[in-house]
């Protein structure tokens, strides 16, 4: 979303020997935040990746009207705090009227559907006719997408869930048997980082997703249909990381939904060569696999990016870094709302579930433009075009630092 003229923001790339270097130094100290350094043990940061707590809002008296970012004898940071316990309050109504079935029922419901769609899927995989057997991978590769993308990532935040021990055994299910991933290195890489460090540069930029030594059509086109090797892959170099016991069940997990598949596809699909097995579930795991990396750059990658100790508070940073693409029926239904239409919903309160954050959406959206706020929203064709167009700029080279004058 282009800004106007008379917005606070600028953006300037830092040079470092004749080159925009995407590692900013940390003022005061000499010191550079490297990519992959640790977050800081920053107690606001812990709990705003968690999920911003839905308290009480401040009074009308201490929030500008207009969306002003000061009045007076009031600090900027201080004015924004209270924009953000204002929407808080206006959202902790809504989720409070919710039922159970709103808050929880729906997304379960898909998820299980899913799960009963994949006998269906396997069976359909034994016919000798293409019809069938198309129908089948469709089947599976969308029942795949569904359990590992939209699961996965509603376990990483606990939103299926009230419970913190079932939330565990879910995000143990849908990250580590569904997705042949590690819990602790998701949740800390998603959760901790991305979340808590939202379009930080050098931190929750989206630069994992970047491969600079690819060109433009192979990246976009190509490339995801190796997603399903890779992301094993990753998980395995990941396990050094955590402890031995979560590594033993780690392994043991992705080892577990793994094999599973390929005995299904033999023993049920009747496939007669373990090639062709590994074959079909390459492709149905790969589906969607295009989209899925499309979304995860779409929706950041190209927005103003920040130094760590530049940062915006929570509400701008959110509203500037975070994009919504439109509603898609595939794709709502196999990745979920959040990743989708409402992910600055997402982004501003995580811990809720999908269909929440539809819910929500026309109250954050009239929120932050009444207080004139980015709100920003694009389709999905124009940011394949844009990115196909400045692949080198947004995929390649640094992004330039954005500063908000005068509101940090």
């Amino acid at each position: 979303m282009p800004l106007e003229d008379g917005d606070p923001v600028k953006q300037r790339g830092r040079q470092v020997n004749g080159k925009v270097s995407s590692t900013p130094l940390l003022r005061g100290t000499g010191d550079t935040l490297l990519q992959g350094t640790p977050a800081p043990n920053d107690s606001r940061t812990e709990a705003m990746a968690e999920g911003w707590e839905l308290g009480t809002a401040l009074g009308d008296g201490d929030v500008t009207p207009g969306g002003a970012l000061q009045r007076a004898g009031q600090e900027p940071g201080r004015c924004e705090e209270a924009l953000m316990a204002e929407l808080s309050e206006l959202v902790q109504k809504v989720v409070k009227s919710s039922s159970w079935w709103e808050r929880h029922g729906v997304d379960i419901s898909i998820l299980a559907c899913s799960f009963l769609l994949l006998p269906a899927g396997f069976l359909c995989l034994r016919s000798a006719q293409a019809i069938p057997f198309l129908v089948g991978v469709l089947t599976l590769g969308v029942v795949h997408h569904t359990l590992t993308v939209k699961g996965s990532h509603l376990a990483s935040h606990n939103a299926l869930t009230e419970s913190k021990s079932w939330g565990k055994v879910w995000a143990i299910f849908f990250i580590e048997l569904c997705s042949a991933f590690t819990v602790e290195q998701a949740t800390y890489n998603h959760v901790k980082i991305h979340h808590g460090y939202t379009n930080v540069i050098g931190m929750g930029d989206s630069s994992t997703w970047k491969l600079p030594f690819l060109n433009r059509y192979i990246y976009m086109f190509i490339a995801p249909l190796a997603v399903p090797i890779i992301t094993p892959l990753v998980a395995l170099d990941l396990l050094r990381n955590v402890e031995w016991k979560a590594a033993l069940r780690t392994l043991c997990c992705m080892f577990l939904g793994l094999y599973c598949h390929y005995w299904l596809l033999l023993h049920v699909s009747g496939f007669q060569s373990p090639w062709s097995a590994l074959l079909c579930m390459l492709l149905t795991r790969s589906l969607l696999a295009h989209p899925y990396i499309h979304v995860n750059i779409f929706q950041h990658i190209g927005l103003p990016m920040f130094a760590a100790d530049r940062k915006p508070k929570r509400l701008h940073l959110m509203s500037l870094g975070v994009l919504n693409l439109p509603r898609n029926a595939l794709l709502d239904w196999s990745f979920g709302h959040s990743l989708i239409s409402c992910h600055v919903e997402h982004h501003l309160f995580p811990s809720l579930s999908d269909n929440m954050c539809l819910k929500i959406k026309p109250i954050i959206s009239q929120y932050l433009k009444q207080k004139k706020l980015p709100y920003n929203e694009d389709t999905y064709t124009s940011r394949l075009r844009l990115f196909l167009q400045r692949y080198e700029e947004l995929m390649v080279h640094a992004p330039p630092i954005t500063e908000l004058v005068g509101i940090q």
